[in-house]
This record gives structure tokens, C-alpha cells and sequence, in this order.
């Protein structure tokens, strides 16, 4: 899959669903199950990471209609928008799934917080993936421990490091096969699939977040601006990738 143009943020009330985009939608999410049975039935213990974006909840959606056994896990790094607990609640209450979290080391983050401050992701690529390091990274490495595979809700368009994406690949940092169901799917076919649903999703995305991680490092885009514009606003797109999902 070669480099795509980065897309343009919408938000879920813009979103006008014709015929072709329904029909576009159903077929990939048909697509998508079966994948994700495939997961199931041959790459058991498998595992997938919800960082309750617009993706991930679509695949929470087929995971849990569909009785899979995959483990469904979610990181709190210990700053995230209050939105983003509201819908781990709200992922509760809907589907009677509570999400197993794991949390920070915390004598990791009182030490980058002791020696660089508290907001000194701020100052340099270095020190913002260190944080990144601290609070996600370490932390995912936990969670996919003893695990065979696991799943993202990443997508080829959403930013310039993801334009290559493919639906499976071998993570070389953690040792397991990854596999991206959504990596062809476009945001209008998100949105239509988390409409006609009824998925719960996070509140930001109707106030222009369509990209949302911790609440330091994420903000409200422009209507036109690309979907990734609004984490890690301050470096170059090349840069934005936290460390959860760099080859190597």
C-alpha cells in the first residue's frame, strides 16, 4: 500500500452516509470479523490494545457482538481527558465490558518528572518519547507479555508514518504478530459503521478531536486540517508516532 495524502478532518455530525459509503462500510466490516475470527481461532492468547479512538471502538463493537475470545485492554497513562474516562465507563455500561487497564510504572514517571519536570514533553522529541516511553510503551510491553498477537485499530491514512500500513505484520520490539484490521478503511467508513451501530465513542470527537491520546499532547483541529494534526502539535509529522507502533 503505497503513501496516501493525509486526510481531512471531519466531525461524526458532517458525515453524510449514501449508499456507496454504506455499502463500502459493510463489506470491510464483514472483512474485519472474519479476521478477527481467524485471530481468535489460530493466534489465541491474542490481545487488542483500545485506546478508545473512533477505531478502536468499532473494534470493540465486532470483538464483543461476536463473543471472541481476545483480551480487550486499554492503557491509562495517567493524563488522559476526562471524556476518555467517561467512555470507559460508557464501554462498561453498553457492553458489560470492563477493560482491563494497566497503568505506568510509578517510580518511572516520578523519575522523569524529578529530573525534566512535569510537562517537559514539551522541550524536545527526546523527552516527549521518553514520556511516551514511560506511560505507554513500558506499560504495553505488560500487556502483550505471554501474548501470541495483537490487534490495533490503526489506519494507513490517518498520518504520513502510517501510510505503508498492512492489515498483518511481525512487531520485531515485541516478538508477535500484529495485525491491523482497519488499516484500509477510510474515517467516513468509521463513522458510518460507529453510527449506524450505535457505538459508543468519545465526546471529543464532536469538537474537532478526531485524534485523541493524553490531554497535554492533543487539541481541537481546524475544519481542513489533517486527522493527526492535533497530537504532538508543536513537531514535524515525521516525528509523531509514540513508540507503540515503530518497526524495529
Amino acid at each position: 500500500m503505497s503513501a496516501a495524502a493525509p486526510e481531512i478532518a471531519m466531525t461524526p455530525a458532517l458525515l453524510n452516509i449514501t449508499p456507496e459509503l454504506a455499502a463500502s462500510t459493510a463489506a470491510k466490516a464483514e472483512t474485519a470479523r472474519a479476521l478477527l475470527a481467524d485471530i481468535a481461532g489460530n493466534w489465541s492468547p491474542a490481545a487488542f490494545a483500545n485506546s478508545l479512538g473512533a477505531e478502536d471502538m468499532v473494534l470493540t463493537d465486532l470483538i464483543v457482538k461476536a463473543g471472541l475470545p481476545i483480551e480487550i485492554f486499554s492503557l491509562d497513562t495517567g493524563r488522559l481527558p476526562l471524556e476518555t474516562y467517561d467512555l470507559m465507563a460508557a464501554v462498561d455500561s453498553h457492553y458489560g465490558l470492563k477493560l482491563k487497564i494497566y497503568f505506568p510504572q510509578a517510580e518511572e514517571v516520578e523519575s522523569y518528572v524529578r529530573n525534566h519536570g512535569i510537562n517537559a514533553f514539551y522541550e524536545s522529541v527526546t523527552l516527549r518519547k521518553a514520556c511516551c516511553y514511560a506511560r505507554k510503551v513500558e506499560p504495553l510491553k505488560r500487556a502483550l507479555a505471554g501474548k501470541r498477537a495483537w490487534i490495533t485499530g490503526m489506519r494507513a491514512e490517518q498520518a504520513a508514518t502510517r501510510g505503508n500500513l498492512a492489515t498483518r505484520e511481525y512487531d520485531e520490539g515485541n516478538g508477535l504478530e500484529k495485525f491491523n484490521p482497519l488499516a484500509a478503511w477510510s474515517e467516513k467508513e468509521v463513522w458510518t459503521y460507529i453510527k449506524q451501530h450505535g457505538v459508543p465513542y468519545n465526546a471529543l470527537h464532536d469538537k474537532f478531536y478526531p485524534s485523541i491520546g493524553c490531554a497535554p499532547c492533543t487539541r481541537a483541529i481546524s475544519l481542513g486540517e489533517d486527522v493527526r494534526s492535533g497530537r504532538w502539535w508543536w513537531e514535524n509529522p515525521e516525528s509523531k508516532e509514540c513508540g507503540l507502533h515503530v518497526k524495529g
